[in-house]
């Protein structure tokens, strides 16, 4: 049977195609529960909030066990895409499928490795400036540990409580004014960069980046004035090809080279994205139950739309006119006896020009008098919406959250063992879909899980040492007093072995 998948790759209705009694086993039960019966269990555990509790606490107390990850937080939005009909929610624009399809969003924070920390939902989307004022910063502020006392921030007019690092969708300086204000420091692309500088600037500088790795970069910094007057730190990098690469910050305590690793150390999060929805469903539906929207969300009013849309293609239609017209003007010399004909289609169009022209300003002015945002409530009745349930989508996401970051720890334990680091989440994928045998020993109060051989003999000496660690922890299974003991085949672990070379040999401590 399949031992130690974290989370697999399914929604509860395909258990109903999975072997009932292997899985029951695992759970100390004759076999797994009906999907009917999980589904009951699961909104039992998720009432009253219960589920958004827990996962809150997880966050905390992740933060707590590394403080030095809670100090640089990246933040970024991830589109959900639902192809159901229990809702006709509003379309968001999906950049992977460079589409706008209806969709909830999901708001991750993230630490530098790419471990979830915690996500808000949103049924619509506000904009990440929003949701980092509004939503992830209040939390932060309560959730963070290790902040800077009062004190040492009066004392210190440079000092911050955490850096924020998020892509160019939150570059607002007025944002980072108000967030400066409140000692929250701010990592980001610059939007709107300037000229290219000198390439006398540019220094090069060794730089360990977050993923180990050792490289050279060419940065250069100066301080720069944004648009409302807010001092900040611009540092650019200088590619091989001559492309500068501009980041901002408002953290003055950090020097260039750090900026540059931190910046740049957003491809962990937008990898974790893309492993989550290929290997842990991160986009499947916890659900399919819907609830009424109580928070007062605005939406785009339907009728400011139509009218935008309108004014979009009678200006379309006013662009290719004036076109025309003016082409007329610069063709060649025209003979008398065509000169009554180019004199009336030179008068049909310019007074199409005309007709296009105040029916643009009508249309633009009924726009005005038009609320671009009204509450959800003031929909018409054929497009209100119901949310989708959040209640379920907390407990599976915590338990998505968790699987994540104990895989994450193996890996970073079978890192240190490969040549190629970054074959040990392949690996361990490998591992999980493993068969493997559960074998009890009541008498000697043991439960031993014996893994079948993998495909390679330096795979199968990469998790004997998976195996040796986690012997290590002697966990006792949940609901028994029995110890688990991790094995693969019926060869004993060796303890002097601490490295599995590209070739397959052990190499002894």
């Amino acid at each position: 049977m399949h031992w130690m998948c974290p989370m697999p790759a399914y929604s509860w209705e395909d258990l109903r195609y999975q072997a009932p009694g292997e899985w029951g086993k695992l759970l100390g039960l004759d076999r797994i529960p009906e999907v009917r019966t999980l589904r009951a269990k699961i909104e039992i555990l998720c009432a009253k909030g219960q589920a958004a509790e827990w996962s809150a606490d997880l966050s905390q107390g992740w933060m707590q066990q590394n403080p030095a990850q809670a100090g640089v937080l990246y933040v970024d939005g991830h589109t959900r895409v639902y192809n159901g009909k229990q809702s006709p929610l509003p379309r968001h624009y999906v950049a992977r499928q460079k589409l706008c399809l209806r969709a909830t969003v999901d708001f991750w924070v993230n630490a530098m490795d790419g471990q979830p920390f915690f996500a808000i939902n949103k049924v619509v989307d506000p904009g990440l400036v929003k949701v980092i004022e509004d939503d992830i910063v209040p939390r932060l502020e309560k959730e963070v540990p290790h902040q800077p006392s009062q004190t040492q921030l009066a004392a210190d007019p440079w000092l911050h409580r955490f850096t924020l690092v998020f892509d160019r969708e939150g570059y607002s300086p007025d944002l980072w004014r108000r967030l400066k204000a409140k000692r929250v420091a701010c990592l980001s692309y610059h939007k709107f960069p300037k000229d290219d500088w000198a390439l006398e600037e540019f220094a090069e500088h060794s730089v360990t980046l977050a993923n180990g790795e050792k490289t050279k970069l060419q940065l250069a910094e100066r301080g720069v004035r944004l648009s409302n007057g807010l001092w900040a730190r611009e540092v650019r990098k200088l590619s091989q090809h001559g492309h500068q690469t501009a980041i901002l910050s408002t953290n003055y305590r950090l020097d260039l080279i750090g900026l540059a690793v931190h910046m740049f150390a957003r491809w962990a999060q937008e990898n974790y994205f893309k492993y989550a929805r290929e290997h842990y469903s991160l986009d499947k539906l916890a659900g399919y139950c819907t609830q009424e929207i109580t928070d007062p969300i605005e939406v785009v009013n339907p009728e400011y739309r139509k009218l935008d849309a309108q004014v979009r293609s009678v200006n379309g239609k006013l662009s290719r006119s004036l076109a025309l017209f003016g082409a007329l003007n610069i063709e060649q010399t025209i003979e008398p006896r065509q000169m009554e004909v180019f004199t009336q289609k030179k008068a049909a169009l310019k007074e199409d020009i005309e007709a296009l022209q105040a029916k643009v300003i009508e249309l633009k002015a009924t726009r005005k008098d038009t609320d671009r945002h009204i509450p959800v409530k003031d929909l018409p009745e054929d497009q209100r919406f119901r949310q989708l349930s959040t209640y379920s989508k907390h407990f599976v996401d915590a338990i998505k959250m968790l699987a994540y970051r104990a895989e994450t720890a193996m890996a970073n334990f079978l890192r240190e063992s490969l040549s190629r680091a970054d074959e040990a989440r392949t690996l361990l994928c490998s591992i999980y879909k493993t068969e493997a045998d559960l074998v009890p020993d009541y008498q000697n109060q043991t439960l031993t899980v014996r893994l079948h051989h993998l495909a390679q003999q330096r795979s199968d000496q990469a998790a004997t040492l998976l195996c040796a660690d986690l012997n290590e922890t002697r966990t006792i299974y949940p609901g028994t007093d029995l110890r688990m003991i991790f094995e693969l085949g019926k060869v004993k672990i060796p303890t002097d072995v601490t490295t599995v070379n590209e070739s397959g040999d052990n190499t002894k401590s």
